[in-house]
């Protein structure tokens, strides 16, 4: 079905698309408010319910007996990666090329060093005016502590082809953008940087567990992701970065903490890098947000991604359908890329989003409804369509909530103009 569809879908026709879910059953393992409808997965991730168990296991059994010994013996100290493998297989790496640690922030800065490091005679960071701003930041920062002439270009994303050049020292793209979910082509887009010798560094926050990632066939360099969206892994979870094999001698990250350190407790004066994905990491891991992680990715790792990736564009485009003929007057006007596939090039990652120029204000009365999006400036409504707790009747009731609060007018209400600090 898509939005062109004549037949439009009737609540009935969506209960039973629902009984038929070959992944319908996690949704119960997932701790969801009673009566809310739960479309920002694409922001954070709702409560995996072992992750309490998990954790509490870790801070009674683990931390309240073992003490300091439970670095080794419950293996804190390689959970950033044992964890890093065991996310591998979600996002096409291999063994030894994922650390899950820091932020994605401070990642993208390791990273974006260690490349431009790889290619010192070039000055050029290529971005684009969709990349998220953060990623921008952290570069216009780095550039300006290295004060060697960098220079970060920003670009359309349509002008990206024809600006990859001989100055272009690390092509910096989110592969799907965060307004709009519209979809980079990772293999395309690497194979140019790579025809003029430049390098990628690929920020995957609204990737990993949204769409099918390959970052080896796609012979990506670099990447950076968060485990808070689609991964489930908690508010501030940890992050990870990717750095591929064939780059594991060569790149060298700048914050040179102790645990990259070739031999940690030798406590030399000298820093001496550990070999491969083990120099990136630079202090002490986060174990109570690691463990939280560990249990959100059992049920990532469980799931079929090539199902959840065909759940979320038939949740999709039955939200497109039902928008467009339920509230079609009402000026919400489709921002995201219409079509959507299974296989490269996805085109609409793993959300839909509508422009309106009261688009906050509807958004408020959605939350307060219990039919949780949110809003980016500076007119965009986003909904996540996570497909392991997101059913075609939830769908179905949201859009029939958005109708409601359009034909009674609920979002001019003045309660909801005025922006709160988090949109």
């Amino acid at each position: 079905m898509t939005a062109s569809s004549t037949a439009i879908p009737t609540h009935a026709n969506c209960l039973a698309r629902d009984a038929a879910d070959p992944l319908g059953g996690f949704r119960d393992r997932f701790a969801l408010p009673e009566g809310v409808i739960y479309l920002d997965g694409n922001s954070l991730g709702p409560l995996p319910k072992s992750v309490p168990e998990r954790v509490n296991r870790m801070l009674v059994e683990e931390w309240g007996s073992h003490l300091i010994t439970g670095w080794l013996k419950d293996g804190w100290m390689e959970l950033p990666l044992t964890l890093g493998d065991r996310l591998a297989q979600l996002v096409g790496a291999q063994p030894g090329e994922i650390a899950v640690v820091d932020t994605t922030s401070v990642n993208l800065f390791k990273m974006l060093s260690a490349a431009l490091a790889m290619r010192p005679d070039r000055k050029v960071i290529l971005s684009t005016s969709d990349n998220f701003p953060t990623d921008l930041y952290m570069a216009q920062g780095l550039a300006a502590l290295l004060d060697k002439g960098h220079e970060l270009r920003v670009v359309d994303p349509d002008d990206l082809d024809c600006s990859l050049d001989e100055t272009v020292a690390v092509l910096m793209l989110t592969e799907v953008d965060f307004k709009t979910g519209r979809v980079h082509d990772m293999a395309r887009l690497t194979a140019a940087a790579h025809r003029v010798e430049a390098l990628t560094l690929w920020d995957l926050a609204h990737s990993a567990g949204a769409i099918p990632v390959d970052l080896n066939r796609s012979r990506a360099d670099f990447a950076v992701g968060c485990s808070y969206k689609y991964l489930n892994a908690g508010p501030g979870g940890p992050a990870w970065l990717f750095v591929a094999n064939r780059h594991q001698q060569t790149a060298h990250q700048p914050l040179t903490g102790w645990l990259g350190h070739a031999a940690p407790f030798a406590f030399d004066l000298d820093y001496r890098p550990a070999d491969g994905i083990r120099r990136h990491v630079c202090s002490s891991p986060g174990v109570i947000g690691l463990v939280a992680f560990e249990a959100a990715l059992d049920i990532m790792l469980e799931a079929d991604m090539g199902a959840m990736r065909r759940k979320s564009i038939a949740l999709q485009e039955l939200f497109i359908t039902l928008v467009e003929t339920r509230c079609g007057e009402a000026g919400l006007r489709l921002v995201s890329p219409r079509e959507a596939s299974e296989t490269a090039p996805f085109l609409r990652g793993g959300q839909v989003s509508f422009a309106h120029p009261k688009g906050y204000g509807i958004v408020q009365a959605l939350i307060e409804r219990g039919v949780i999006g949110d809003f980016r400036d500076p007119n965009i409504l986003r909904f996540g369509f996570t497909p392991l707790y997101v059913g075609f009747a939830d769908v179905f009731d949201a859009v029939e909530h958005l109708k409601a609060v359009l034909d009674t007018g609920e979002h001019l209400n003045p309660r909801y103009t005025d922006r709160a600090s988090v949109t």
